[in-house]
C-alpha cells in the first residue's frame, strides 16, 4: 500500500473525528449552561453554534485534505526523484559491468597473444638454436678453409639462390624497355641519321709528297743526314725515304704537325734550297699558314654548327678537327655529324637544343689535345673546358657521353646516343686489320671466359657475339644473366665503335642412329 494514501487516509479520519467531537462537545455545554425558559433561544444559539462548529470543522477537513494532496505530491516527486536515481544508478551499474566485460575481454586477448608470443619464442629459441648448431658445424669445417676458398662457397651459394630471380627481373626490365620504347626510338634514329648523313674521308697516319725524280732524295737526306735530320726535328715528324719512285712519306700520329711537314717539304722541294737553316725557316712559315687555316677551320666548323660565344682559344683546337681523324673518319665530318643527330633528338624530346649542340661539337676535343697530353680524351677535355668557364652542363655532357661519369641531364644522354649512331653507322669509321682482329679476338675470349660457355663466335664484323652455352651448367633462366654479364665485360674492357649484341644460345640434343 502507498504511504501516501495511508497518510491521507489518517489525516480525513482525525478531522472527522475532532468535527464530531467538537459538535458534541457544544450541544454538552448548552444544554448544562442554558435554563429551562430560555431553552429555546438557547437551542437557536446552540444550533447556529454547531453550524459554526461544523462550518469549522468543514474547512478544518478541506484544510487537512489539501495539506494531505501537498503531502502526496511532495510523495510522488521524492519518490520520483528516488527512482530515476535508483534508474541512473542501475544504468551506471550495468554500463560498469559492460566496461568491466570488455576489459575482461580485452585482458583474456592479450592473454592469448602474450601465450601466442611466448611460444613462437620458445620456437625461435628452438630454431635459433639449430641454426647456432649448423653454423658451428659450418665454422669447425670453414676453420681449415683459406679466405679465398671460403669467400668462393659463400658467393657460390649466393649466386645459385639469386640466379634464377636474377635472369627473370633482367629479362622483364628489358622487355618492358622494349616494347615502351622500340618503336619511338626507331623513329627518332631514323630522322636522325636522315639529317646526320656526311661525307667523310678516311685518313691514315701518313702523308705523301711527290717529288720530280729520285735525284732530290739525295738532298733532302743531306751529308751524313744534317737535311733530315734537321728536318724531323723542325718538325717533329718522321721521313721515310725508301725505293718508292716519285714519293716521300712523312709519318706522325700527330695530324696538325703531319701537315705542316707536307707543306714545308713541298716548299723545301719547289725552292731547291734544302739546308738546315733554310729547313727551320720554311717549317715556321708552314707552322703560320697552318695555324690560320685552323682557325679558319675553326670559325667555319663554329658557325656551321650555329654556336656561338666561344673563346678564341677554344676555336683554335676546333680547327684541329680538320686535320684529325678518329677510327678512320675525319673528326669535323663526325662533329657534324654528331651535332645535326643530337639536334634532331633535342627537337623530338623537347630537351635543350643549344646545350646539345654545344656539348656535341665539344665531346671530343680532347682527342686533338690527347697528343700532348696524358689521360683520357674525356678528361682532358673537360680539364680544357673548365679553364675558360664553360656552362656547367655542357661540361657535364661531354664529361658523360663514354659514360664515365653517371647522367644528370636528359641533354647528357642525347649527347651520348648521338656519338653513338655517328659511329655505328655502316662506313663511318674505318679500322686498320689488325686492330679489327684483336678486337674480334678480346670478345671471344671475354665471352669464353664466363663458367657454362662452351664457344663464342663474333660475327657481323665485331657487332655480334654468338655464344654457345653448355645446357648441363647454364639453365634457360640463366642465359639472361650470362648474356648480361658478358656484354658488361665487354663494355668494361673492350673499346669498340657502335653497339656490340650478345647472343647467348642454349640447347640440347638428343641423337640416335637406326641400324
Amino acid at each position: 500500500m502507498d504511504p501516501m494514501y495511508f497518510l491521507w487516509g489518517i489525516t480525513i479520519l482525525f478531522s472527522g473525528g475532532a468535527l464530531s467531537a467538537v459538535v458534541v462537545l457544544l450541544r454538552q455545554q448548552s444544554r448544562r449552561n442554558v435554563p429551562l425558559g430560555a431553552s429555546n433561544e438557547s437551542a437557536a444559539k446552540s444550533e447556529e453554534i454547531i453550524k459554526e462548529a461544523q462550518t469549522h470543522a468543514k474547512e478544518i477537513v478541506v484544510d487537512a485534505k489539501d495539506r494531505a494532496h501537498q503531502i502526496k505530491r511532495q510523495a510522488e516527486v521524492e519518490s520520483d526523484k528516488v527512482r530515476r536515481d535508483l534508474a541512473d544508478y542501475e544504468r551506471k551499474i550495468e554500463q560498469e559491468n559492460t566496461s568491466l566485460g570488455k576489459k575482461l575481454g580485452a585482458l583474456e586477448e592479450r592473454e592469448r597473444f602474450f601465450k601466442n608470443q611466448e611460444t613462437k619464442l620458445n620456437d625461435k629459441e628452438k630454431e635459433i638454436e639449430e641454426i647456432k648448431k649448423r653454423q658451428l658445424d659450418k665454422l669447425q669445417r670453414v676453420a681449415v678453409m683459406t679466405q679465398d676458398e671460403a669467400r668462393k662457397i659463400i658467393l657460390d651459394a649466393v649466386e645459385k639462390n639469386l640466379s634464377d630471380e636474377t635472369s627473370r627481373r633482367i629479362k622483364e626490365t628489358e622487355e618492358e624497355i622494349k616494347n615502351k620504347s622500340e618503336e619511338k626510338a626507331r623513329e627518332i634514329i631514323a630522322q636522325a641519321i636522315q639529317a646526320g648523313g656526311t661525307d667523310y674521308v678516311a685518313e691514315y697516319t701518313s702523308s705523301s709528297v711527290n717529288i720530280p725524280d729520285d735525284e732530290i732524295k739525295g738532298r733532302i737526306i743531306g751529308r751524313e743526314g744534317r737535311n733530315i735530320k734537321a728536318f724531323e726535328k723542325a718538325s717533329g715528324v718522321d721521313v721515310n725515304i725508301d725505293e718508292t719512285p716519285g714519293v716521300i712519306k712523312l709519318s706522325s700520329f700527330n695530324s696538325l704537325r703531319r701537315e705542316v711537314a707536307r707543306r714545308a717539304m713541298e716548299k723545301l722541294i719547289t725552292d731547291g734550297r734544302i739546308q738546315p737553316s733554310r729547313i727551320e725557316e720554311v717549317v715556321e712559315k708552314a707552322q703560320k699558314e697552318v695555324d690560320k687555316i685552323v682557325h679558319e677551320a675553326g670559325e667555319k666548323l663554329v658557325y656551321d654548327v650555329g654556336v656561338g660565344g666561344l673563346p678564341r682559344e677554344v676555336i683554335d683546337v676546333l680547327g684541329r678537327f680538320k686535320f684529325r681523324t678518329s677510327y678512320g673518319q675525319n673528326m669535323v665530318a663526325h662533329t657534324m655529324e654528331v651535332v645535326n643527330i643530337g639536334k634532331v633528338l633535342a627537337t623530338e624530346l623537347g630537351a635543350n637544343v643549344k646545350i646539345v649542340k654545344t656539348a656535341c661539337l665539344l665531346h671530343d676535343i680532347g682527342k686533338v689535345l690527347q697528343e700532348d697530353n696524358e689521360g683520357s680524351h674525356v678528361q682532358i677535355g673537360v680539364d680544357f673546358l673548365k679553364r675558360f668557364k664553360i656552362q656547367d652542363s655542357v661540361i657535364h655532357a661531354v664529361e658523360a657521353h663514354h659514360e664515365d661519369v653517371t647522367f644528370k641531364t636528359v641533354e647528357a644522354i642525347l649527347v651520348q646516343v648521338a656519338d653513338a649512331i655517328s659511329g655505328a653507322r655502316p662506313g663511318a669509321r674505318y679500322e686498320d686489320f689488325e686492330s679489327y682482329l684483336k678486337r674480334v679476338s678480346d670478345m671471344e675470349n671475354i665471352a669464353t671466359s664466363f663458367e657454362g660457355v662452351d664457344k663464342a663466335y663474333a660475327i657481323q664484323a665485331g657487332r655480334e657475339v654468338r655464344v654457345i652455352a653448355i645446357p648441363s651448367k647454364i639453365s634457360d633462366s640463366g642465359i639472361t644473366k650470362v648474356a648480361h654479364d658478358i656484354a658488361n665485360k665487354i663494355h668494361s674492357d673492350i673499346v669498340y665503335p657502335g653497339t656490340v649484341k650478345v647472343t647467348v644460345i642454349r640447347e640440347s640434343r638428343a641423337v640416335e642412329v637406326a641400324k
